[in-house]
């Protein structure tokens, strides 16, 4: 059998749901999903392999005006992303403005000569069908894009037809991962930003995005039934502390609960998840925090 391969860089502003696609895409949760904007941090890659193909998925943070340090690392993992794929996927929202990050992804698309495909994400919460066709012609203007695909990330509306339009740009050649390969984030990494996921749905905005996860032991048990994971939950400040752990320690727990549900499903096999916080102060200015937590 003839196999091929490419990578695919999935881009756009934070919150229009890139991590979404990508695990529709892929099939399997691979990126955590959440509804605050930034989520995502560093590149996430999404593999999948489908009758001598292997679709190989970057993930990215989402464009935006750095702040911090990690925040500058981040818009860094964007431009490096997509400076040698051999397609990029630019997933917008339904209705608004084409935005200045935006304009600039098209532009390095342009420079870089990279095949585009514009995905409008979200089209199931569309009020009016003439707003998609306004949408559509704002975005085709400024670039000739190899297709322009409504769909629905969550509810797998127009996954087919994104296929079908990659199919054209994957190359002659052998893999380059293992075919039953999903990600290659490691499982350390996974379980981390499983309950960095269950932070951002439970807490409010300013905690999860001043947190970040270290799994400091992650041991399977001599039966293979059982791995025992210890993480650190590492925020930027006391009161954050007592926030995450809630009264009598009940935030922690549903955090803990929610994560290792995740973990099981994911990792097949039982997980008993202990988890701690602690604070260091202003750590996403800190380079060599960020680099301990592989962030940059």
């Amino acid at each position: 059998m003839e196999t091929r391969s490419g990578f695919i860089a999935i881009v756009g502003k934070p919150n229009v749901g890139k991590s979404s696609l990508l695990n529709a895409l892929v099939g399997e949760k691979v990126a955590i999903v959440s509804d605050r904007p930034q989520t995502t941090r560093t590149r996430i890659m999404g593999v999948l392999t489908r009758e001598g193909t292997q679709y190989v998925f970057i993930d990215t943070p989402g464009l935006h005006k750095p702040r911090t340090r990690l925040s500058e690392h981040m818009v860094k993992a964007v431009g490096e992303s997509i400076a040698d794929v051999d397609a990029a996927v630019l997933v917008v929202e339904p209705d608004g403005p084409v935005t200045k990050a935006e304009q600039d992804l098209i532009e390095n698309f342009r420079r870089l000569r990279i095949p585009a495909i514009l995905c409008i994400n979200k089209i199931d919460l569309l009020q009016k069908k003439e707003d998609l066709m306004k949408r559509i012609l704002a975005y085709s203007q400024l670039f000739d894009f190899e297709a322009v695909i409504p769909i629905s990330a969550l509810k797998g509306d127009g996954i087919d037809i994104v296929f079908s339009e990659l199919d054209k740009h994957m190359q002659p050649g052998p893999h380059f991962f293992p075919d039953d390969m999903l990600t290659d984030q490691p499982e350390r990494v996974v379980a981390s930003e499983i309950i960095r996921e269950k932070m951002l749905r439970l807490l409010r905005d300013e905690i999860p995005h001043g947190a970040a996860v270290a799994i400091e032991s992650m041991k399977e048990r001599e039966d293979g039934r059982l791995t025992d994971i210890e993480a650190v939950i590492y925020c930027e400040r006391e009161s954050h502390k007592g926030i995450i752990i809630g009264k009598g320690g009940r935030m922690l727990k549903e955090i803990s609960t929610q994560a290792r549900a995740d973990m099981e499903s994911f990792f097949g096999v039982h997980i008993n998840l202990q988890c701690w916080v602690k604070v260091k102060e202003d750590w996403r200015n800190r380079e060599g925090i960020i680099r301990s937590l592989g962030l940059s």
